[in-house]
């Protein structure tokens, strides 16, 4: 392979952009293409403790710094360079390869297992469970995956196939050198050179959304492995362990096998449960093996999964085995003497369940938090989930990221699995039964649409709301009858804080903590909070107050912590407390029960004013009896506004009836005007049941007229409304456009 070494540099590396994962595309800035003499489509080679070659592709203004290089994770294993390094670049003379034969890598080599033969043939072949014939048409489908790849003999490459990345290592290539796959490659499959791998290649690519974490865990983790004489240098102990902690599904788990590979050290995965053993003792031998053997080898990360089942509270647990391996554990991390050789990385759901003797410096150094991906990282998560997935045109990866609100990646994951199965299921109308499989043609046709993703998200339920009672309410504004005001508020509170996030920054402006509905039974609360959260788009928790009141003592404050907890990890969510004066009523006034409701008012006082902010979180209260709710909640910084929902006036009685008469037929002489101003008093609710006792007396005559199973329409007349509400002599028998327009 022949380079021109008058025009090499030496450039600083930096990831990928998510679409690049996997391709085989390095990009520079403009300034270093004209400084090396690069042109799009160059086939580079990058020399760090080895030599690889990349596909050169320019880069939009501004978005590659001059002097860096965005390479993925496959590219810097290739080179034997991490990011942050200095690699040498410079343009690479190559050909196009005649015959590639590849050697299948991590989880490709369960496909192939130690049998020669076409990729597509033993793919489709385990996929489909039965064996199908190589063909002309498979060949070609491999050339295209990977068409214009440039690589070397030793390289390892990924081709994402039937939306599955499978990994391969290049054992040779003709002509030898830097070649470039064409429509004329012959691609060669020799199963029976597979080797075992440290595992499977994941890159920091393959994580979206967790860009400040990534980093946090490289700085303790990648600097004294790769470098660890900076710390003799300095005179400290490196450091030592680092815990991950966050919801189910976030990442954590991903982000320590990202790392081992990345810093291209030796992993062992430890779950938890299974250190515990049967007899006396062998617990604590398990763990001293496994240590022993990380010092004996190359720098090596250890990752305890789960460590709250192996490392829980000696405090609360009762068992005498989880005692002692917490101890054994303490002494193993206190007698680490190779600093800088073995890392422990530890994950939890639950980090306040661990040994507090683990959570201090010299053990785990550093504690991670992460938190549900904000827009920008749900999309970063789509991008990677959506790799290998043929999406039609009109998916739009943006609007879905806007609108899957705390998502975790697990969720996403299993958004785009959903969205998949819904398109497959959209096939089966298709498919001949008579003939196995579907035909080429139909495969290569298969596109996963805009509508698959958004029946996909109807069907999702959410991990950190699982455990609490989530709804959502298909109730909007166009149902809620008058009430502008109160609509125009808790838009202004919960709307606009998301959709001008930018003007409330600018203005340096806090948005709304909470808002309080009032009003009398029936005015509408529980519907305009169920509208609120419909039109906002946001995830909502409601919490009827009575459910949280428990005999035990500190379960009624646990479950107050556990709902703000989850509502933190949704954001932005809604948390609704319907007949909120069951759980925060004035204190000081309840003489038993051991002083329950005081305890639950200071809990949920300290949860709306804790230093963990309510970022994204509004929590909304209703209630019938303002003067029985605790004075401390109604002040600004808690509840910003106490909104009071009115007895209707006539215009809104009007819309109320409008509403409910939607649909129905109503005789001719029903007059919509005259109604509203007969059910002067009443509220929402009385006209709702109003409206619903005349549709059933109107039944009744119909059941009457026409008994047995004849059916003949017919429609609400007046004379139900007056029979349904006794207001007959006030009620009017007007004909007109209203009876028309209702119905």
């Amino acid at each position: 392979m022949s380079v021109d070494e008058s025009l090499a540099a030496t450039l600083r590396i930096l990831e990928a952009a998510q679409s690049d994962a996997g391709n085989g595309i390095a990009r520079v800035a403009a300034a270093d293409m004209a400084r090396l003499g690069l042109a799009e489509n160059d086939v580079l080679t990058l020399r760090g403790i080895r030599h690889t070659v990349a596909r050169l592709q320019a880069a939009a203004p501004g978005a590659v710094d001059e002097g860096t290089l965005h390479i993925d994770g496959l590219l810097r294993d290739n080179a034997g360079a991490g990011i942050g390094e200095r690699i040498t670049v410079a343009k690479a003379a190559s050909s196009p390869a005649r015959r590639i034969t590849l050697i299948p890598a991590g989880n490709a080599r369960a496909v192939f297992h130690r049998d020669e033969g076409s990729l597509f043939t033993r793919l489709k072949a385990r996929l489909r469970g039965h064996p199908v014939a190589d063909t002309r048409q498979d060949t070609l489908a491999l050339r295209r995956v990977l068409d214009g790849r440039a690589v070397l003999g030793g390289d390892r490459l990924r081709a994402s196939l039937f939306g599955r990345p499978l990994d391969f290592t290049v054992a040779s290539t003709v002509p030898p050198g830097a070649v470039v796959f064409d429509a004329a490659t012959d691609i060669r499959i020799d199963a029976r050179g597979a080797e075992p791998s440290r595992g499977p290649a994941v890159s920091y690519e393959d994580i979206g959304g967790l860009a400040k974490e990534i980093a946090r865990v490289r700085e303790m983790i990648e600097l004294p492995l790769r470098y660890p004489e900076v710390f003799e240098r300095l005179g400290v102990d490196a450091p030592k362990g680092v815990l991950l902690y966050g919801p189910p599904g976030c990442g954590k788990t991903l982000i320590a096998r990202a790392v081992a590979y990345e810093a291209g050290v030796r992993f062992v995965n430890i779950n938890g449960p299974e250190i515990i053993q049967q007899g006396y003792g062998e617990s604590e031998a398990l763990l001293r093996k496994i240590f022993q053997e990380a010092q004996e080898s190359p720098a090596t990360i250890i990752f305890f999964d789960e460590i709250d089942a192996l490392a829980p509270n000696r405090d609360t647990v009762l068992g005498d085995v989880e005692k002692r391996v917490v101890a054994q554990l303490l002494a193993l991390m206190d007698g680490i003497n190779s600093r800088g050789k073995v890392i422990i990385i530890a994950a939890t759901n639950l980090p306040n369940n661990i040994d507090p003797a683990l959570r201090r410096p010299g053990r785990f150094d550093r504690e991670i938090g992460l938190n549900p991906p904000d827009k920008v990282g749900r999309l970063e998560i789509l991008q990677v989930h959506t790799r290998g997935m043929p999406r039609a045109e009109d998916v739009d990866l943006e609007r879905i990221a806007a609108a899957t609100h705390g998502f975790l990646g697990a969720d996403l994951a299993a958004l785009c699995r959903e969205a998949a199965m819904l398109c497959a299921r959209d096939l089966l109308p298709k498919v001949d039964f008579a003939h196995t499989g579907l035909p080429e043609d139909a495969l290569a046709s298969i596109r996963v649409e805009m509508k698959h993703f958004e029946q996909a998200m109807n069907e999702i339920e959410l991990s950190t709301t699982r455990q609490v009672f989530t709804e959502v309410p298909n109730v909007h504004w166009d149902e809620v009858g008058g009430l502008d005001e109160v609509k125009q508020t808790l838009r202004e509170a919960v709307e606009w804080p998301l959709k001008y996030a930018e003007r409330f920054t600018h203005a340096r402006a806090r948005p709304a903590k909470g808002v309080l509905l009032t009003g009398a039974p029936g005015t509408g609360k529980t519907l305009v909070a169920k509208a609120l959260a419909a039109e906002s788009g946001v995830n909502f928790i409601t919490v009827k107050g009575p459910e949280l009141l428990s005999k035990w003592v500190g379960e009624s404050e646990r479950g107050i912590r556990e709902i703000f907890k989850k509502a933190r990890q949704a954001a932005p969510s809604i948390l609704f407390f319907d007949e909120i004066d069951a759980i925060v009523p004035r204190r000081g006034q309840n003489s038993g029960g051991g002083n329950v409701s005081e305890r639950m008012v200071g809990q949920f006082l300290l949860e709306l004013d804790s230093i963990d902010e309510l970022n994204g979180v509004v929590v909304l209260g209703a209630t019938n009896r303002p003067d029985l709710i605790d004075p401390a909640l109604l002040r600004p910084g808690r509840f910003d506004s106490v909104v009071e929902l009115p007895e209707p006036d006539r215009p809104t009685r009007r819309a109320i009836l409008q509403i409910h008469c939607r649909g129905r037929k109503l005789g001719a002489e029903v007059s919509l005007d005259a109604m509203a101003e007969a059910t002067a008093g009443m509220s929402g609710a009385e006209i709702e049941a109003l409206c619903r006792r005349a549709a059933m007396l109107a039944i009744r005559d119909s059941i009457e007229q026409h008994p047995g199973k004849e059916f003949a329409p017919f429609a609400v007349e007046a004379r139900h409304f007056e029979a349904a509400s006794g207001l007959a002599r006030q009620v009017a028998a007007r004909p007109g456009p209203d009876a028309r327009l209702a119905s």
